[in-house]
């Protein structure tokens, strides 16, 4: 991995019996020159170490918590028993403020993944992953097709939020910074390319709330890989959607010199400080700034066109929606009637395939989640099944349905929920058991 000046989280090594370690505080982030955001960070950084583990090689990674509140982390994207999952909904026991733990695991599946904090944030803006508790994490070997001569590593983020009423006078975050890798647009060092490279782009949203567009100027992204698992049909698109624990792996061909703006294509949020600038060897000048025409992100385009399942897929209808509670109130969300910790727990048998049926009645996006597995998209809306596309986090639109299959093969309890740290706090989880 190339490092690339001061954009890039510090790398951990963490490989056979070598353990890396986690310090979670609290932390003053400079997102701008003298401009701090007081937060909890991992390790005084933000994002948190870019950890390299090896998939199916035991590592152990000790966590000490310095606040003085519960913590957990949540290993998102690999198949792990619940008990070191990260989820206390799960049965992952917290860290107590001042106390330490060891997690031990065999990471599993290869590919981009990533770790945050999984913690009840509810109204307060300063805690769960409204903070800086995330990282990256690359589980090797990659099963990547793609040659490239620079890997860089990008995460979407926003600050200093807080609560606005919406018209029908719910409660929704609101936010004043927004950056990548903690930095604003034309903060600290540019990153640094050379004409002919092929750059490989890991990029994570890991807003607690927005989903996030993302254009570079001047430049198109050759998308390989959606949360870490290869697509089989890899397309070349001029922006890249995010919501909420997405990740986008894509390769850039850098062949337009100059200097250059990546960032967020909707005016308000790269003035709020979503972007970054890139610079050619050789190049000065002033970072330009284009905005894309085509808007479009489909998912099935990186798919293949629809085939039957191999085994017979049993259909759970979930069903989304929405409470208002009152003026000044946050909603509370539904699943299939209920808001967590009422939610019905879905038994599932090992080995069966199942077809999760999402329909959306709310006026919201939901990006959901599904904890220790990977499913595969099936349906989006009214298109065409498509297969090929796997995935943990998919987004739901308001109004609109989407359909995933899964396999259950990894027993024990399982979480799922929506992604924005608000849904879920106010009842939008539910849980799996096998039988």
């Amino acid at each position: 991995m190339a490092a690339v000046a001061a954009a890039m989280p510090d790398s951990v090594e963490a490989l056979g019996e070598a353990d890396a370690r986690i310090n979670i505080a609290a932390y003053s982030l400079e997102v701008a020159s003298g401009h701090f955001v007081k937060t909890v960070a991992y390790n005084q950084q933000v994002p948190g170490a870019l950890l390299h583990l090896k998939e199916g090689q035991p590592v152990t990674i000790d966590v000490t918590n310095h606040t003085n509140s519960d913590e957990i982390v949540h290993w998102h994207g690999l198949f792990l028993p619940p008990e070191v999952d990260g989820a206390m909904e799960e049965g992952t026991p917290h860290i107590a403020p001042g106390g330490s733990t060891r997690y031990t695991f065999t990471p599993s599946p290869s590919g981009f993944r990533w770790y945050h904090t999984h913690t009840f944030a509810g109204r307060d803006l300063k805690k769960g992953q409204y903070t800086g508790q995330h990282g990256f994490l690359m589980i090797e070997p990659r099963d990547n097709p793609a040659r490239y001569d620079q890997e860089i590593f990008l995460a979407l983020h926003d600050w200093s939020g807080s609560l606005l009423a919406s018209d029908d006078g719910s409660m929704n975050p609101a936010y004043d910074i927004s950056t990548i890798n903690g930095r604003k647009l034309g903060f600290g060092e540019p990153l640094r390319v050379k004409q002919g490279e092929r750059v490989l782009l890991h990029v994570l949203n890991s807003s607690a709330t927005e989903p996030h567009w993302i254009a570079f100027a001047g430049h198109s992204f050759r998308v390989i890989a959606l949360d870490g698992n290869t697509v089989p049909q890899p397309r070349t698109v001029a922006m890249l959607r995010l919501a909420p624990a997405e990740r986008v792996c894509a390769v850039v061909e850098m062949n337009n010199p100059g200097v250059w703006v990546m960032g967020e294509v909707r005016k308000h949020v790269m003035g709020a400080g979503m972007g970054v600038v890139v610079e050619y060897a050789g190049a000065g000048g002033k970072p330009r700034w284009e905005q894309p025409n085509n808007l479009v992100w489909d998912y099935s385009q990186f798919g293949v066109a629809g085939a039957a399942s191999e085994k017979d897929a049993v259909e759970i209808p979930l069903v989304f929606e929405s409470k208002f509670e009152g003026h000044g109130a946050m909603d509370r969300f539904t699943i299939n009637g209920k808001s967590f910790p009422d939610t019905e727990t879905v038994a599932l048998t090992r080995g069966q395939r199942y077809r999760l049926l999402f329909k959306n009645k709310s006026t919201e996006d939901h990006p959901v989640h599904l904890h220790r597995h990977t499913f595969e998209l099936i349906r989006v809306g009214d298109q065409a099944e498509t297969r090929g596309i796997l995935k943990d986090v998919v987004l739901v639109g308001a109004g609109s349905e989407v359909d995933v299959e899964f396999t259950a093969n990894h027993p024990g309890l399982t979480l799922f929920h929506c992604h924005q740290q608000n849904h879920m706090d106010d009842g939008f989880m539910m849980l799996f058991r096998y039988v």
